[in-house]
């Protein structure tokens, strides 16, 4: 098991744009479709990054031109740069990331919560009984997680990919794919009853 392709975050693209996923599509020879949230959205990504993969292409695609260009907007990712430096940044279920995060420039320090209210080395890791980082990283997927579904809601989620909407586990969820574990817990269920 590997990842094959990418659905690349179409919200995040309308400001930064989708030029830096070039070279890592080129990298690791993977397909990465820029895509927006809509069920229908997904639905096109996910075909044309099946397509690049029977074609045996590997390139970044804009699924979301109604709001993405390569470039992104300029003037949104200026008034970033004006307020906020790079850093490296701790996120649930990963871990630290040199250089994946942000932070207010010194010059707005009397902004600054994390300085005004003293805030401690923030705690990003997730309960033991959460695989989230490994359904992030791509090596799990949520139905293999023995919380999905049961403890973990979208309305109790123990990890990050339940905590958003776009997370891997709440969109499995949202499009019914908690009840397949379900389903085959009730098959396993019947087979031993019934053996």
């Amino acid at each position: 098991n590997r990842v094959q392709g990418f659905l690349g975050p179409g919200h995040v693209c309308v400001v930064m744009g989708y030029r830096e996923y070039e070279p890592l599509a080129e990298r690791f020879r993977v397909p990465i479709v820029i895509t927006g949230f809509e069920p229908i959205d997904i639905l096109q990504g996910t075909l044309m990054t099946l397509r690049q993969l029977e074609a045996g292409t590997h390139t970044v695609e804009n699924q979301y031109p109604r709001v993405v260009n390569r470039d992104g907007n300029k003037v949104a990712q200026d008034l970033v740069n004006s307020v906020f430096e790079v850093c490296d940044r701790k996120w649930r279920g990963v871990g630290s990331i040199p250089k994946s995060g942000y932070k207010l420039r010194y010059e707005f320090h009397e902004h600054d919560a994390e300085r005004i209210f003293d805030v401690k080395e923030i705690d990003t890791a997730e309960p033991a009984h959460c695989i989230s980082g490994l359904v992030l990283r791509g090596v799990k997927k949520p139905h293999d997680c023995a919380c999905f579904g049961n403890i973990c809601t979208p309305e109790t989620p123990q990890g990050a990919t339940m905590v958003s909407a776009e997370g891997a586990c709440a969109a499995y969820y949202a499009y019914g794919r908690h009840l397949e574990g379900q389903k085959r817990e009730q098959r396993e269920a019947a087979e031993v009853a019934h053996a």
